[in-house]
């Protein structure tokens, strides 16, 4: 079974982009879209060519809304993703395309590793790109108003890659948040980031897997990608380690780390020099991993705990890394259990980041802060125990 995976990229919003409009009449909110695009210097015969077919999809609402598959433990949701196949899959094109990735290296810094995990999961190697017409997706987004300041810029970002001769807007589909291509990015990332990798003179992140990976690179590279250094291994960790130190708030040198008992899995540290974290999507009783900067920088493209954590640990296994050691970890909450957990966090003045049943970064923290006060071990996993206490 095949997931399209939404990239959201937390590109720095302008601040104006706050205060516009969204809601009120579909067609209202077309025109004042319109006269804005007028106010921007395009022409009145693009803007109406542009908008001739807007339609609103509720299809878009409504897979924004369903994103269950978030909720997951990341143990279920990585075997969900990663299977041998993939696996398979992925070796087969970082050889097939190995001077591109060698290009991607040399270029950007990227590793071939983090690139086909994410080609890997946000379109299957190319063979699921999606099929909403982006612009409706994009405009239908635009006026829902969760995101509006996410989604109104990217619709004059695809009128300006439709001006360009890369965008039809009758015709160019792409996943349900507006992304398009191998890669999936949205309009201002291709803007700022797209690169003609096979040298046709366009930007084909559909068709073209050189545009798509150098493209790709260069976006993680303007996020803040640092040039050869790693993101993510696998350790061990010792039964009396400090459970309250873990987690993404407390960052220290990976050879700190070695002295107090972290342990790397099946080596020595990729770079003891380099400041680290200790990650445990599950707790203490489930797999641990020593995070470095690099690994915060797959949170500006997607923003999901559990993808993002998942994705770089793929990204390791395409890079020769292990099956990571699973554990016993305690079992998971229920989405309900999760929710009223979420409330519990709330009302003791805690910002878990909405009450949705998903165990994000805020709400980790705000566990662990909670098992610290209660005197359990601060490992940020959320058990029955925690509820019942709270």
């Amino acid at each position: 079974m095949k997931f399209l995976l939404p990239l959201v990229t937390l590109a720095l919003l302008p601040a104006f982009a706050h205060a516009q409009q969204c809601g009120g009449s579909f067609g209202g909110f077309v025109n004042n879209l319109k006269t804005e695009a007028l106010s921007k210097g395009y022409s009145k015969q693009s803007v109406n060519t542009f908008f001739a077919k807007i339609r609103q999809d509720p299809k878009v609402i409504k897979a924004d809304r369903a994103q269950g598959i978030f909720q997951m433990p990341f143990i279920d949701f990585s075997r969900r993703l990663i299977s041998q196949n993939r696996l398979n899959a992925g070796l087969r094109n970082a050889k097939r395309h190995d001077a591109i990735f060698d290009r991607v290296e040399r270029d950007y810094g990227v590793s071939r590793g983090v690139l086909l995990a994410f080609w890997a999961f946000e379109t299957d190697f190319g063979a699921v790109q999606g099929n909403f017409n982006t612009v409706n997706a994009l405009v239908t987004l635009a006026h829902d108003c969760r995101r509006p300041e996410l989604f109104r810029p990217q619709v004059f970002a695809a009128l300006e890659l439709f001006e360009q001769g890369s965008l039809d807007p009758a015709r160019t589909t792409g996943a349900w948040a507006g992304e398009i291509g191998m890669v999936q990015m949205l309009p201002e990332d291709i803007l700022e980031n797209g690169v003609d990798g096979d040298g046709d003179g366009k930007v084909s992140l559909k068709t073209s897997s050189a545009d798509a990976l150098l493209s790709g690179g260069k976006m993680l590279n303007s996020l803040g990608w640092r040039r050869g250094e790693p993101w993510m291994q696998e350790v061990s960790l010792p039964k009396n380690f400090d459970w309250s130190q873990t987690g993404l708030g407390t960052w220290k040198r990976a050879s700190d780390w070695l002295a107090a008992g972290a342990k790397p899995r099946g080596g020595k540290l990729a770079a003891p020099g380099l400041e680290a974290a200790i990650l445990l999507p599950q707790g203490r009783g489930g797999p641990a991993f020593l995070v470095y900067p690099n690994y915060n920088v797959f949170f500006e493209w997607n923003q999901s705990f559990i993808y993002v954590t998942t994705a770089a640990y793929f990204a390791t296994r395409l890079s020769g890394a292990p099956v990571y050691k699973a554990g016993s970890p305690t079992a998971a909450l229920s989405e309900g259990q999760m929710k009223n957990l979420q409330k519990k966090l709330a009302a003791r003045g805690h910002d878990v980041g909405g009450i949705d049943g998903i165990l994000g970064a805020k709400t980790r923290s705000a566990v662990q802060k909670e098992q610290a006060r209660l005197g359990l071990p601060a490992d940020a996993w959320p058990t029955r125990d925690l509820l019942n206490r709270l």
